[in-house]
């Protein structure tokens, strides 16, 4: 049968599609590099101190975890921080990032260290995609009706915090952490990616079904989209404080535990 122009164009663009499906998929379930440094990234809300319980059970496993500390000013200075962190690593390293941090995570797993990703509740965009707008696509989840500013620095109100954000933490350890919740800068929430690691690099995926303050149906349209190895935890979008077994078994399969 003759083709035309129309037609090739339209299978030419199919099979690059699906040859980019078939490999994001191969890189999820094929096994993965056997890595003993784990670099951990913060989001909106937190500092480091947020990874304590899964950095405890890495190192009890033998691995090198470091938190890297998110300054919260834009995502390029975001991203030097991380690729600083990753500059520093041995050898393979797993890159995880929770909630805004996938931004980062996304646009630094180009890093040559960088083995695997894993992603915890956290944004995954495309290379040049509008998060916002794909966020929109879903239900707006509660906590964003929590964020104040003071100026140009963002914050998340109390009863948002202990409610929408660490909802299944007891209250007491909700509040410690809100205590230490870091503002940050208006600006960082306009960056966009220029790149999408997960397009290359073996991705893992906890989705939170329970979370407040990311739609866990967003969560699971993006884990599908990067063909991540997937897992499904019944907490808010603090599950690596909530559940650090599920978070941390995730990334030791990821480092090729």
């Amino acid at each position: 049968m003759m083709m035309n122009r129309r037609t090739f164009s339209a299978a030419l663009v199919a099979g690059a599609a699906a040859t980019l499906l078939s490999s994001r998929g191969m890189a999820a379930t094929s096994a993965p590099v056997k890595a003993r440094n784990v670099v951990l990234v913060h989001g909106l809300f937190a500092d480091g101190s947020c990874w304590t319980e899964v950095i405890a059970r890495l190192q009890a496993a033998g691995l090198n975890a470091t938190a890297a500390q998110n300054p919260l000013t834009t995502l390029p200075d975001a991203v030097a921080t991380v690729k600083r962190v990753l500059d520093r690593q041995d050898g393979p390293t797993v890159l995880v990032g929770h909630s805004f941090s996938g931004m980062m995570v996304t646009e630094a797993g180009v890093h040559p260290n960088v083995s695997a990703l894993v992603y915890v509740a956290a944004r995954a965009p495309d290379a040049g995609e509008d998060y916002t707008a794909l966020a929109k696509t879903f239900p707006t989840p509660p906590a964003s009706a929590g964020i104040v500013f003071d100026g140009d620095e963002g914050r998340l109100n109390e009863a948002a915090f202990l409610r929408d954000f660490a909802g299944d933490l007891p209250e007491a350890r909700a509040k410690v952490l809100y205590a230490v919740q870091q503002p940050f800068q208006k600006a960082l929430l306009t960056g966009k990616t220029t790149q999408a690691a997960w397009r290359s690099k073996p991705s893992w995926y906890a989705v939170s079904t329970e979370d407040r303050t990311i739609n866990p149906d967003l969560e699971r349209f993006m884990a599908k989209r990067m063909g991540a190895k997937t897992v499904e935890v019944k907490a808010s979008h603090l599950s690596l404080i909530s559940h650090p077994d599920e978070i941390t078994q995730l990334i030791l399969e990821a480092a090729g535990q």
